[in-house]
């Protein structure tokens, strides 16, 4: 399989801990988010996934597939063990809510085409789009701190979808300065999980294009 990537996205970093923890052979594309205005603008990966976004798998049959929560499920489908979802349908739509919580709500006002846009379209000062920033991260966290599970992970005993989701998100914060002394849950999840190692060789500071 080839996974289209980029060292700092936090859903390629999601699609990176999941074949980790599959335990899936991969080789790594790199496509720049930010050189030269973004190599993912390029004609040749515009080909590959139109929406322009990291992360595109290639799978061994040859099908391409985008967006990370699509993309994660379908390795659950195909690798079942160990399950990234649990059994239970009321469990399993809760943990795609924690999941999604990150994926569809936090991620899109911040990431880099979010930022990109208000800053180059709307003008706005680095100082304004670090505040737009935290206040979206600030904000979903404080519903994620309320909403995990005795852990040691985000549901319990065991890693899911949630995880995969929560620990890039983490990252992120980490890296632009959000502080996370209200969610000492959220930090213990993280914590949990750095402690394994296909969350650890999928942090960005692991991979082959890191800067």
């Amino acid at each position: 399989m080839k996974l289209y990537s980029y060292f700092r996205s936090s859903a390629a970093y999601r699609v990176r801990i999941a074949l980790n923890l599959k335990g899936l052979a991969y080789e790594t594309s790199a496509v720049h988010l930010i050189k030269d205005g973004g190599h993912n603008r390029r004609p040749e990966f515009r080909a590959i996934n139109p929406q322009m976004r990291v992360p595109a798998l290639i799978t061994d049959d040859g099908d391409t597939l985008i967006q990370s929560l699509a993309i994660i499920e379908y390795f659950d489908e195909t690798h079942p063990d160990p399950p990234l979802l649990p059994r239970d349908p009321v469990a399993r739509a809760k943990v795609r809510a924690l999941a999604q919580l990150v994926a569809c709500d936090i991620h899109p006002l911040n990431n880099t085409s979010s930022l990109r846009y208000l800053k180059n379209q709307l003008g706005r000062e680095q100082s304004a789009l670090d505040a737009w920033y935290h206040h979206w991260v600030l904000e979903g966290f404080e519903a994620l701190e309320a909403l995990i599970e005795p852990g040691p992970y985000a549901w319990g005993n065991a890693v899911t979808l949630a995880d995969i989701c929560l620990v890039p998100q983490v990252a992120n914060a980490r890296r632009l300065k959000v502080p996370l002394d209200k969610f000492p849950k959220i930090v213990g999840v993280d914590a949990a999980c750095g402690k394994l190692p296909a969350f650890d060789r999928a942090r960005p500071e692991n991979q082959p294009d890191a800067e």
